[in-house]
């Protein structure tokens, strides 16, 4: 009796996961791509399964392949994804709308924002950069995705120096890297600055005294009577 209901269940679970397949591919495709994140996350790509995934969501290993081709294909797929929701949420900025300084604050308190928001984003960053950028090389997309970050930071740049704000000679990139490195530091090494200092950067106190500091910095970099 046991046994014919484990294979009840079984059968009922695979008609689901087929029902999910046909009626809305485009969903069980994010679905996975969700369960993926939280495995790499937490894994790595080495540690991660690919049995585990299937087992969080509504489909089979087999169909994961299908979609993706093999674990690493599913990793960039993520990482795409990931690249993807930040960059549509910095172009969405309207940064032109705004006077230059205020409009490179507004960078700098996104940045700062989303980072801190989406710690999953910077642990796979680390993740990829363990694997020496293997991934993020393979892509189709990523490179291109990432332009427009630095298109962003030049546009905005250009016009605080024609406006006689900003001091010349800057790249853009080194710019947004700065930007970036303040940044991720405040989530990436959460762990190792609490227990070595006993500093809480988790805390919402200290997550708006850096975050003000990140912005002065950036701003004093650049500015003129910096």
């Amino acid at each position: 009796m046991a046994k014919a209901s484990a294979l009840s269940r079984r059968t009922a679970a695979g008609k689901l996961r087929q029902s999910s397949w046909t009626q809305d591919p485009e969903g069980v495709k994010r679905d996975i791509l969700d369960a993926a994140r939280q495995e790499f996350v937490e894994n790595g790509l080495s540690g991660a399964r690919v049995d585990e995934i299937a087992a969080r969501t509504a489909t089979s290993k087999r169909m994961i392949y299908y979609y993706f081709g093999d674990k690493e294909g599913l990793y960039r797929a993520v990482l795409e994804a990931m690249y993807d929701r930040i960059r549509s949420f910095e172009r969405d900025l309207d940064l032109a709308s705004l006077p230059p300084r205020e409009a490179m604050v507004r960078l700098v308190e996104f940045t700062f924002d989303y980072h801190v928001d989406n710690p999953d984003f910077v642990r796979m960053v680390m993740v990829e950069n363990v694997h020496h950028a293997r991934n993020l090389r393979a892509s189709k997309t990523i490179a291109g995705l990432n332009r427009s970050v630095v298109e962003v930071t030049r546009e905005t740049y250009r016009r605080g120096v024609e406006a006689g704000l900003f001091k010349t000679g800057y790249e853009p990139l080194d710019i947004h890297l700065t930007i970036s490195a303040l940044s991720i530091y405040n989530v990436s090494h959460r762990a190792t600055v609490g227990q070595v200092f006993g500093y809480d950067m988790c805390a919402p106190e200290i997550i708006a005294r850096r975050r003000a500091m990140t912005i002065e910095a950036v701003l004093g970099m650049l500015r003129l009577d910096g």
